[in-house]
C-alpha cells in the first residue's frame, strides 16, 4: 500500500489539498490502479503541453497499447504479468496491466494485442479473480468475431494435478475459436515457473516490438516526475526474511486416529499454533494475506530417497551453476513430496516401466489417482530406476515454497505473524509419511528461525466499510484467516456483525481456538458461531449461545449442512450487503458454493440460474471471496 504521508511536499505545482487528495487515493489503490492512474495523468499532462519536469517520457504510441491480463490465486501469475509489463515498458512500448476482474469485458471486441497470464486452480478451474472473465469468454456473451485480435497465453499450473494448466488451455483454444490470431504457442509453466515463463516472455517482447510501432515524443512534451518511486519489496520468495520462532503450541489432542480422505490412515492429528517475529523486517501484511516459508526437507525423507535410489548423499552434483552434495540438493533445493508428470516420465524411462508409461498416456484417468495418493518416495520404491546423482537432481522439481494463511491482525499482535499448521502424518503403502513443510515447522523450537515472505491476497480482505456484516466459512485450518479477520474488526471498532461457520471431525480434538471464540462471543467481537463436528455422535445443538450444548446425532454434519439450516438468515444477510468468505480445501469450497446456490434458489422464488448469476455478481463486487487450496 502506498504511503505519501512521510514523503516531503513536492516542489512541483501541487497545492496542499491536491497532495492530500492524491495521498488518499494512493493509500487505497493497488498496483494495477496506480499504474493505470499514472498513465492517465501523464496523458492529461501531454494534452496540456506545459513543461512541469525534466524527466523524458517513453515514446508516445501511434497504435493502441498492448493489454496484459492476469488471473492469479497465489501471486505467481501476477508476478509473471508484472515482469512482462516491466519488459515492455523498458522497451518503450505502450502497454497496460490489469487483473482480470478489473477488465471491462466489452473492451475485448476492440483489443488488438492481448497477453493473458493465468493460473489453474485445482482440477482445471480458474483462479477466483478470473471467474467472471472466464465465464464471459467461454459463454454466449463473448464477441463472435475477434479477427482484429492477436494474442498469447501463458498458463501456470502444477503438474501434480492431472488437468495441468487446464483453464489456460481452454481459454487459449476459445480465443482461437473466436477468430483471434495466436502469436505464439501456449506456455505451460509448472512450479519451476521461469523455466517456461522466461523464454515465453522474451518471445512475447520480441513480437510486441514488431507489432507496436512507436514514434518519439517531441522534446517539449517531456513531462512528469514520479511522486515517489515504487520500491521493490525488501523480502520476497527469492529473498526471504529470517523470522524468529516465538511459540510453537499444539492446538489439538493427539489421540485421534481415523481414515483420511484418500487411501491412507491418519496416524496422528497434530495442529500447531505458530507465532513468528517480524521485528526489524519492515514486512507488512493485512488479514487474508499468506506467509510463504522456505523449509528444509526432513532427514528421514532424504534418507529414504537415498535408500530407494541407491545413491550416496555425499556425491557432489553440479547443476544450474551450483556445486553441492546430493544430500543438500535434497534437503534445500528439491521437491521431495509432490509428484509431477515430468518426474514420472523420467522414472518410467529409467525403470523401464511399461505400466507407468501407460499411466502417463493422455486421457488415462488412473493417473489422477496415482498423483493423489503417492509421494515421490512411494513411486521410487515401487519402480526401482537406474539413477545417478546428477540425473536425479535434474529430474526433480525445484522445491515448492509453501503458503500458509496468516492467522492474526497486526493491529493486535504488532510485529508478529501467527500461523495455524496441520502437521501431516499418515500411513500409506506400508510406510509412515510426513509432510515436508509442516514436519519442518513442527520440529522447530522457540528461538529457531524460518525464512519467510508475505504473499498478498488483495481479493481476500475485510470490507473497507466497517459497517458491513461478514459471514466466514472456515473448517479445520481454514479458520486461520478468520482469526485475523475477527481481531482486525475488533481493533477497528467495526460496527458490522461477524458470523463464523467452523467444522472439524471431533469436538474434543479438533475445535481450534475454542477458548478464543468463546471469549470473542462474550465480548461481542464474534456475533454468531455455528459448529459442525462430522465424526462425533454428539453434535453441538445451540452453537450461537453455548458451544458446549450437546445433542445426540449419529449423522455426519459438515459446515454446508449448518449453512442450509441457517439458510434464511444467510440469505437475508447477503441481501443486506454482507460479505461472504470461504477458506479451506477445494472440495469443501465447491460444496459450499453449491449450498449457497441452493439457499439462494430456495429464497428467490426457485430460479437456480438467477442464483448462480447472483453469486457471480457478488464475486465481481468482491463480496464473495474464496481462499481454497
Amino acid at each position: 500500500m502506498s504511503n505519501l504521508a512521510s514523503a516531503p511536499r513536492l516542489a512541483a505545482p501541487l497545492s496542499a489539498s491536491q497532495h492530500d487528495l492524491l495521498e488518499r487515493f494512493a493509500a487505497d489503490a493497488d498496483g494495477s490502479a496506480l499504474l493505470w492512474a499514472s498513465g492517465f495523468l501523464a496523458g492529461l499532462a501531454r494534452a496540456q503541453a506545459p513543461v512541469i519536469a525534466a524527466t523524458p517520457l517513453a515514446p508516445i504510441a501511434t497504435t493502441a497499447p498492448a493489454t496484459i491480463l492476469y488471473g492469479s490465486q497465489t501471486g505467481n501469475a501476477k508476478r509473471a504479468a508484472e515482469a512482462l509489463h516491466a519488459s515492455l515498458q523498458a522497451a518503450g512500448l505502450p502497454v497496460r496491466l490489469l487483473r482480470t476482474d478489473a477488465y471491462a469485458t466489452r473492451e475485448l471486441a476492440n483489443e488488438t494485442l492481448l497477453y493473458l497470464l493465468i493460473s489453474t486452480q485445482g482440477e482445471g478451474d480458474p483462479p477466483d479473480d478470473a471467474i467472471g472473465f472466464t465465464e464471459f469468454l467461454l459463454g454466449k456473451r463473448a464477441p463472435r468475431q475477434l479477427a482484429q485480435l492477436k494474442y498469447a497465453v501463458l498458463g501456470l499450473g502444477d503438474s501434480s494435478y492431472a488437468d495441468f494448466c487446464g483453464i489456460a488451455r481452454k481459454l487459449d483454444a476459445r480465443l482461437a475459436e473466436l477468430g483471434a490470431s495466436r502469436l505464439q504457442a501456449l506456455g505451460e509453466a509448472d512450479l519451476d515457473i521461469d523455466t517456461v515463463a522466461a523464454p515465453w516472455r522474451e518471445s512475447a517482447l520480441g513480437l510486441a516490438r514488431d507489432l507496436l510501432k512507436t514514434t518519439a515524443a517531441p522534446a517539449h512534451l517531456a513531462t512528469v516526475t514520479p511522486l515517489r518511486p515504487i520500491a521493490a519489496p525488501l523480502w520476497t520468495h527469492d529473498k526471504p526474511f529470517t523470522a524468529e520462532l516465538l511459540a510453537n503450541q499444539p492446538l489439538t489432542g493427539r489421540e485421534f486416529k481415523g481414515t483420511g480422505f484418500r487411501s491412507y490412515r491418519v496416524i496422528d492429528k497434530d495442529v500447531r499454533h505458530i507465532e513468528l517475529s517480524l521485528e526489524g523486517s519492515g514486512l507488512h501484511y493485512e488479514p487474508g494475506d499468506a506467509l510463504g516459508i522456505r523449509h528444509r526437507n526432513p532427514d528421514a525423507l532424504i534418507e529414504a530417497v537415498l535408500e530407494a535410489t541407491g545413491l550416496d548423499g555425499g556425491s557432489v552434483v553440479e547443476h544450474d551453476g551450483q556445486s553441492l552434495p546430493l544430500s543438500q540438493w535434497l534437503s534445500d533445493k528439491r521437491e521431495l513430496t509432490r509428484l509431477s508428470r515430468p518426474v514420472l516420465a523420467t522414472l518410467a524411462e529409467r525403470a523401464k516401466a511399461a505400466d507407468l508409461s501407460q499411466l502417463l498416456e493422455p486421457g488415462n484417468a488412473a493417473l489422477a489417482a496415482l498423483l493423489g495418493d503417492h509421494q515421490l518416495i512411494d513411486v521410487l520404491r515401487r519402480w526401482r530406476g537406474d539413477w545417478d546423482a546428477a540425473s536425479l537432481v535434474a529430474a526433480l522439481r525445484p522445491q515448492v515454497q509453501r503458503l500458509y494463511s496468516i492467522a492474526s491482525s497486526r493491529k493486535r499482535v504488532g510485529d508478529e505473524a501467527h500461523l495455524t499448521v496441520d502437521v501431516l502424518r499418515y500411513q500409506a503403502h506400508g510406510h509412515a509419511h510426513l509432510g515436508a513443510a509442516s514436519g519442518f515447522l513442527a520440529t522447530l523450537e522457540e528461538g529457531g528461525s524460518i525464512p519467510v515472505y508475505i504473499e498478498q491476497n488483495e481479493r481476500f480482505r475485510v470490507p473497507a466499510d466497517a459497517s458491513r456484516d461478514i459471514i466466514m466459512v472456515g473448517p479445520g485450518t481454514g479458520v486461520a484467516p478468520f482469526r485475523g479477520f475477527v481481531q482486525e474488526r475488533a481493533e477497528m471498532g467495526a460496527s458490522g456483525r461477524n458470523w463464523l461457520f467452523f467444522g472439524a471431525r471431533h469436538f474434543n480434538t479438533g475445535f481450534l481456538y475454542q477458548t478464543e471464540w468463546q471469549d470473542a462471543l462474550a465480548k461481542g467481537e464474534l456475533h454468531r458461531l455455528d459448529l459442525a463436528f462430522s465424526r462425533d455422535q454428539a453434535e453441538v445443538k445451540s452453537p450461537h449461545t453455548d458451544v458446549r450444548a450437546l445433542a445426540k446425532d449419529s449423522q455426519k454434519v459438515h459446515v454446508q449442512q449448518r449453512l442450509r439450516e441457517q439458510g434464511r438468515d444467510v440469505y437475508d444477510w447477503l441481501q443486506n450487503g454482507a460479505h461472504f468468505y470461504v477458506c479451506g480445501a477445494i472440495g469443501m469450497g465447491r460444496d459450499v458454493h453449491a449450498t449457497l446456490i441452493d439457499i439462494i434458489t430456495t429464497h428467490n422464488g426457485g430460479d437456480a440460474d438467477a442464483a448462480a448469476e447472483y453469486l457471480s455478481q457478488l464475486q465481481r463486487e468482491g463480496r464473495y471471496a474464496r481462499d481454497v487450496y
